[in-house]
């Protein structure tokens, strides 16, 4: 599930800052895990509701 993705986004993130890709790559994937992080707190919170 939501998980899931934010445990792939966060492995695709390491392995790119591993490799030194680019900058603009590494940024993207990082606001991409942070949506995906974001996400995950507010499906958490609506459950607790």
């Amino acid at each position: 599930m939501l998980n899931d993705e934010i445990c792939k986004k966060r492995d695709e993130l390491n392995k790119s800052i591993k490799n030194n890709e680019d900058y603009e790559k590494i940024y993207k994937l990082s606001v991409e895990l942070d949506e995906l992080i974001a996400k995950y707190y507010m499906q958490k919170k609506d459950e607790n509701a």
